[in-house]
């Protein structure tokens, strides 16, 4: 009974990593968006920033699989979150293909969509369960 106890804590610890980084993942999109605002309405040196602010949170999605697994989230929960990685890997398709770039905002869009989709989904999961465990 305790090591049932323990073990569900430490499932319920995993699922609030893997909340913390989905969220994490939200606010690096929202912030690189508002760096590529930034370069193009004030000033184009500040492209450098965008470009290199990717690095910062690009393999995020990777540790949220890992932790969706660790935490026993929906099977579907880990395969969202290929998906935002496969999202960010296409970005550098689409900043650097000639007649790509017009996808670039959009797939940002669908980026964040996806995001707060996962960060829904998750929590949901993380709070019912937490809940009806009291």
């Amino acid at each position: 009974m305790v090591e049932a106890r323990q073990l569900s804590s430490r499932i319920r610890g995993f699922r609030w990593i893997f909340l913390i980084l989905a969220w994490g993942l939200i606010a690096c999109i929202v912030v690189q968006t508002y760096l590529a605002g930034m370069a193009i309405f004030d000033d184009p040196s500040r492209w450098r920033t965008h470009v290199n602010f990717v690095h910062i949170f690009e393999f995020i999605p990777l540790l949220m699989i890992v932790f969706a697994h660790l935490g026993k989230l929906p099977i579907g929960t880990g395969w969202l979150c290929l998906a935002q990685f496969g999202l960010i890997y296409f970005q550098y398709f689409t900043a650097n293909l000639p007649g790509a770039g017009a996808l670039h905002p959009v797939m940002a869009l669908v980026l964040i969509v996806l995001s707060l989709y996962v960060v829904k989904r998750a929590g949901g999961v993380v709070f019912v369960r937490e809940g009806s465990q009291g």
